[in-house]
């Protein structure tokens, strides 16, 4: 498969982006995972977005070890990342991107990346992302850039959380209080397993043409 890397920061944080053309995957490029078994009844798609994805993921290991590791997944999907190193991946139709770190003062990881919907669609999915304080909030942004966004930065929220909570995280568990040119503040409306209702996450993001990037670095 036909792939590009290279690197920005976010946040004063490396993040790893590989480029990849999904129409060049071969079968047996998969065969560069230790897990490929586990994904031999997927699609195409989702094949080539896996492996994008571990691919970044390496090379944000390597920036900090020296040495690349392929990262297994876990019983639902999530990267399993090496002992010592907290980090999140994500991936679309054409880029994954990933960011490990071993500052031990980071507690919490979780990025994503989307492509912007259409007007259309932002109009017939916003009440699934958003209440209606949350849009007053984001009022004066192009509406699909605001749902978007909103959808990612709770996804990379939902990311950053999940290995620490059992409970359900859905889009109404946070919501935006705050948002500039390049954060956004993000609180818990209910408690959810250490982290109290009301509580606040500052969130770094960044439009890159016509894709939303989101992190959460904590």
């Amino acid at each position: 498969m036909d792939t590009h890397y290279l690197t920005r920061y976010l946040g004063k944080q490396t993040l790893h982006f590989l480029y990849f053309d999904p129409t060049t995957f071969t079968r047996d490029d998969l065969l560069y995972l230790p897990h490929h078994s586990k994904l031999a009844n997927a699609v195409i798609k989702r094949k080539a977005e896996h492996l994008a994805g571990r691919i970044a993921a390496s090379y944000a290991i390597k920036s900090l070890t020296g040495r690349g590791q392929v990262i297994d997944m876990g019983l639902h999907g999530e990267p399993l990342w090496p002992k010592g190193i907290k980090g999140s991946l994500s991936h679309n139709c054409c880029c994954a991107i990933a960011i490990a770190t071993i500052d031990k003062a980071i507690t919490s990881v979780g990025i994503d990346i989307e492509t912007i919907i259409d007007e259309s669609e932002a109009k017939q999915i916003w009440q699934v992302v958003l209440n209606n304080a949350e849009r007053q909030n984001l009022f004066g942004w192009p509406f699909p850039l605001a749902v978007t966004l909103a959808f990612s930065a709770k996804e990379s929220l939902y990311k950053a959380l999940c290995y620490d909570t059992k409970q359900g995280i859905d889009f109404f568990s946070s919501q935006i209080i705050n948002i500039t040119h390049n954060t956004l503040t993000l609180e818990l409306t209910n408690d959810l397993a250490g982290h109290i209702k009301g509580e606040r996450w500052i969130l770094y993001w960044q439009q890159q043409g016509t894709q939303v990037i989101t992190l959460v670095c904590h």
